[in-house]
């Protein structure tokens, strides 16, 4: 069974996270773990056994306001609540607790919500950003205001390059909850697509995973992200696939962030990403 880690800070905007990966495991058999990253540390002159005992109830009590939490949030979508547990983990950094916990425990994705409650952010960017620039498992970022809806197409906005591994991923995805595909490539006006034959026959060959390719002259006037944002607004999509390139130089991280990174923060439907290898 795949497996979601959902995590959350337990503000509001957090729970589009969890409504999504609820919404996705009523479609498919998905195994979901609510995931909690704290910290306590020793700022007062606890021995270590005294402040060992102190960090333990705080735990606990940490544990049980996120089964609650949790809880609170099947009710409200009058969903069943099952293949689910709960998890905290101390860490000082929440984003590669999330990255570590996810990695050492072979989950198939991390869902969380575009924007938590917390005001400190990190040099480059929120929990999101970060996961999806350095994260090995692929991450579902989720707009705040994502309310319940059934999955039923999805958009792929493919470069083209290396089309054939990366649809089978999206396939893989896709299959089990019955959604169309609509491959999303721009077409840059001196550009000639030299491969849109092999995608038009991997198109033919997944006839029956309900795919269509569509190839649409870019507005140079406007950024990339906003020409994608046109597209959503009027096929309105259940949600949307990007594969991002992690391996870039640490200048270019800076300077140039990914597509993907960008959209996340600006998503009007849920953004899964793939590391583009």
């Amino acid at each position: 069974m795949d497996k979601i880690l959902v995590t959350t800070d337990f503000s509001s905007n957090s729970k589009a996270a969890l409504r999504f990966a609820i919404q996705l495991a009523s479609q498919h058999k998905f195994a979901l773990t609510f995931f909690y990253s704290y910290y306590i540390a020793n700022l007062t002159s606890l021995s270590n056994p005294a402040f060992a005992d102190y960090e333990k109830k705080k735990a606990d009590k940490i544990k049980k306001k996120l089964n609650q939490f949790v809880e609170s949030v099947y009710k409200d979508m009058n969903a069943v609540s099952k293949n689910k547990k709960c998890v905290i983990k101390s860490a000082v950094l929440a984003d590669s607790n999330i990255r570590e916990y996810a990695q050492e425990n072979r989950f198939n994705f991390i869902c969380i919500s575009t924007r938590g409650s917390g005001k400190l952010k990190k040099i480059f960017g929120t929990n999101t950003s970060s996961l999806i620039a350095h994260s090995i498992v692929p991450v579902i970022a989720v707009p705040r205001n994502y309310r319940r809806s059934e999955i039923k197409s999805v958009i792929y906005a493919s470069d083209l390059v290396n089309i054939e591994n990366e649809l089978t991923k999206v396939i893989e995805f896709t299959k089990p909850l019955k959604a169309k595909v609509e491959i999303l490539h721009f077409n840059y006006h001196t550009e000639m697509t030299a491969n849109k034959n092999t995608v038009d026959e991997l198109v033919k060959k997944n006839s029956g995973n309900n795919i269509k390719l569509h190839i649409e002259n870019i507005n140079l006037a406007e950024s990339l992200i906003s020409n994608i944002e046109a597209v959503i607004k009027r096929s309105k999509p259940s949600m949307m696939i990007m594969f991002t390139q992690q391996n870039r130089s640490f200048f270019d991280k800076i300077f140039f962030s990914s597509n993907s990174a960008n959209f996340s923060f600006k998503a009007k439907v849920p953004l899964l990403v793939f590391n583009k290898i």
